[in-house]
């Protein structure tokens, strides 16, 4: 939030989007409910359709000025940051959380409250603790206490949604009421239509190599549309990897994607290896 007052462009960059990807939301992350209501009113200038509160991330650079999942510490602090965008804008106001700062303070049921009374339209729970931060399974007991203290408030459960069944098991052990999908579509976008599919009864789409190769070589022409190449190339590295996490005989391309330099040489091979092992 602090550098959206500043108006830095560097941060106005990435609140980017087209118009075909509505319904959009933003989220903001910060600490100083001075800045809450500017930043808001600005993201609802802006033409998005949600304003979403990161109290979720746990990376240091974020959580050392009490951002992120750093605000798990002062619930409190939440609900006056919430009450302040809510008080700002006509769109709907959601928050991300996780289950705690750490396994000694567990306070995601608490903050559901602080949020329903701020007036929050939905609270994404994280099954697990900034402490944690992507290491060990979700503890999805820890959403379900959420569901269980929320009058109006919606509770969507999220952290090791990875397939349809984990899919309708958050369901049948939490009761929430929405998912959230995060790090499962990492090389995997298909997933939400898997998802999707299962609820409405439908069977599963059987994937060949071939379209995971078209939907890199996609991610990839998406990069290229908003990067100069030199950071395409990094971004590339990253997301090949997403893409390549299994199937036989990837490994020599995974080698190449994350040690490219050059787009036109890495696409070549992309183009060219193999993909009827990859499923």
């Amino acid at each position: 939030m602090d550098a959206m007052v500043r108006h830095d462009q560097g941060t106005y960059r990435l609140l980017d989007y087209e118009p075909s990807m509505h319904p959009i939301g933003a989220q903001l992350c910060g600490s100083n409910p001075k800045h809450a209501a500017p930043c808001a009113r600005i993201i609802e200038e802006l033409g998005f359709d949600l304003i979403d509160l990161n109290c979720g991330c746990p990376v240091d650079k974020v959580t050392k000025d009490n951002s992120g999942s750093g605000l798990l510490k002062y619930p409190e602090l939440i609900g006056e940051i919430l009450s302040n965008i809510v008080s700002a804008v006509q769109i709907p106001v959601t928050v991300k959380i996780r289950a705690g700062w750490d396994e000694q303070h567990i306070n995601g049921p608490e903050i559901t409250q602080i949020a329903e009374r701020a007036g929050a339209k939905v609270i994404f729970v994280h099954g697990r603790t900034r402490q944690q931060s992507y290491r060990g399974p979700a503890n999805w007991d820890y959403i379900r206490d959420c569901k269980a203290v929320a009058n109006s408030i919606l509770v969507f459960g999220n952290g090791d949604i990875i397939d349809s069944e984990s899919a309708e098991n958050m369901f049948l052990h939490t009761g929430c009421d929405g998912l959230l999908l995060s790090r499962g579509l990492f090389g995997h976008p298909f997933l939400i239509e898997d998802i999707a599919r299962h609820f409405e009864g439908k069977d599963p789409i059987e994937r060949a190599g071939e379209e995971i190769r078209d939907t890199l070589l996609e991610h990839l022409d998406s990069i290229l549309a908003y990067q100069p190449e030199r950071k395409a190339v990094l971004d590339l590295r990253r997301v090949g990897s997403w893409y390549l996490k299994k199937g036989s005989g990837v490994k020599k391309l995974k080698e190449l994607v994350v040690r490219a330099k050059d787009l036109a040489e890495v696409r070549a091979e992309i183009e060219c290896f193999d993909w009827e092992s990859v499923c």
